[in-house]
C-alpha cells in the first residue's frame, strides 16, 4: 500500500532520576554521599533510507515513544541512557510540526535525518551536591521532562522524469513498457491513484528513474480531485514527460487538455511551468494521432514527438530526449 501523507506523535525517552545513596560499608564509618546520576532519554530521529519507498508502515502505529534512560544507582553508578528511537523514512519525506506547520527538514536525500524529539537530560545523583560543608548532601533532580511533538510527514516521490498529462493518456501503460514497473492499468480515469515508479535502463550502466505522476484536471492547484496529492510529487521531478492524448474518450479536445494541465503546472508552482518539458502524442497508432501532433507542434513551435507504448513507435526517440536533457542538467 502506498501512502504519501501521515501524522504521527512522536514522544522522545524521559531522564532517569538522580540517586539519594550514602556509603555504607563495614570498615568506612564515614563513607559519605555515592548517589549516581540518571541516564538521558532517548531522542526520536528520522532517517531517509534509500529502499523505503512508503509511509505505509508508520500508517499503521501513530504513536511512537524513545526508550527512558535509567535511575542512577549507589556506588556513584551512572544509570543507563535510553536507546534513540530511529524511524526510517523515504528518501523525499518532508518533516513538518503539526502545531505550527514549520518545516523540521527535508529529508531529500538518503542519508538525511533530523531529531524529531530530544530526550529528557538525567537527573543528579547527591554526591553531586557533596561540599565542603555540606557532606551529607539529601538533594537529587528528577529526570528531564522529554520532548513531545505531533509530525506531519509528507512523501514528495523522487524521480529524474516525471510522466504527466490528463487522465488515461497512458501514462501507466508507457510506464510499464520502459520498465519493469506494474502499475494498475484499465480503460476509465484515475486507474491511478498514486505515483508508481521505475527504473528506466538506458545503457548497462546508466538508468533513471521514472515516475508516472496521477492524472490532472482542471481547478488540481485549488484541490479539485486529488489535486494537491497529485502535483506536490511532480516537485521533485527534473524533468517532464507530458502525454497528450489524440483522442479522449470524453470527447474533449486534445489541444485544450494540454492547454489546462500546462495552466494548473503554473498556477500551483510557477517552477513548474519553467522545468524542462518533452511534449508527446501517446497510442500514436489511433487515426487522428498525426493530426493532433501536427496541430500541436505548430502550436508550440517546436518538435512534438510521437509515441506509443502499445506498438513501441517513437519510445527509442523519446529515450534520446530524455537522455540529452539528462545529459544537460548540471551535476550536483
Amino acid at each position: 500500500m502506498f501512502v504519501d501523507r501521515v501524522t504521527i506523535q512522536v514522544e522522545a525517552g524521559r531522564g532517569g532520576d538522580g540517586c539519594l545513596s550514602f556509603r555504607r560499608e563495614k570498615y568506612v564509618p564515614r563513607g559519605g554521599p555515592d548517589g549516581g546520576d540518571g541516564g538521558d532519554g532517548g531522542d526520536v530521529r528520522l532517517v531517509a533510507v534509500e529502499g523505503v519507498d512508503s509511509l505505509a508502515a508508520l500508517s499503521q502505529k501513530r504513536h511512537w515513544r524513545a526508550e527512558s534512560g535509567e535511575r542512577g544507582g549507589s556506588s556513584n553508578c551512572h544509570g543507563r541512557n535510553g536507546a534513540d528511537l530511529v524511524i526510517n523514512v523515504p528518501p523525499g519525506t518532508l518533516v513538518i510540526d503539526a502545531n505550527t506547520q514549520l518545516v523540521l527538514k527535508d529529508l531529500a536525500i538518503p542519508g538525511d535525518s533530523v531529531i524529531a524529539a530530544h530526550g529528557g537530560k538525567g537527573g543528579k545523583g547527591n554526591l553531586r551536591f557533596k561540599t565542603p560543608t555540606n557532606r551529607a548532601p539529601r538533594q537529587i533532580t528528577p529526570g528531564g521532562v522529554p520532548e513531545s511533538r505531533l509530525l506531519t510527514l509528507e512523501l514528495k516521490v523522487i524521480a529524474d522524469v516525471g510522466l504527466i498529462g490528463k487522465p488515461n493518456a497512458g501514462k501507466s501503460t508507457l510506464l510499464s513498457r520502459l520498465s519493469r514497473a506494474r502499475p494498475e492499468i484499465a480503460d476509465y480515469p484515475f486507474t491511478t491513484k498514486f505515483p508508481n515508479l521505475g527504473i528506466v535502463p538506458l545503457t548497462p550502466d546508466r538508468s533513471f528513474v521514472l515516475a508516472d505522476i496521477p492524472g490532472l484536471i482542471e481547478g488540481a492547484h485549488l484541490g479539485t480531485g486529488l489535486g494537491h496529492e497529485f502535483l506536490r510529487h511532480i516537485e521533485r521531478a527534473g524533468i517532464l514527460v507530458h502525454l497528450v492524448e489524440p483522442e479522449p474518450t470524453d470527447g474533449s479536445d486534445p489541444l485544450e487538455n494540454y492547454r489546462v494541465v500546462r495552466a494548473e503546472l503554473g498556477q500551483y508552482d510557477a517552477q513548474l511551468a519553467a522545468r524542462q518539458e518533452i511534449v508527446a502524442v501517446s497510442k500514436a497508432e489511433l487515426p487522428r494521432a498525426a493530426e493532433i501532433r501536427e496541430r500541436l507542434s505548430r502550436e508550440l513551435g517546436r518538435d512534438v514527438l510521437a509515441i506509443s507504448a502499445a506498438t513501441g513507435q517513437g519510445l527509442d526517440e523519446l529515450l534520446r530526449a530524455v537522455t540529452r536533457l539528462l545529459d544537460e542538467r548540471p551535476k550536483p
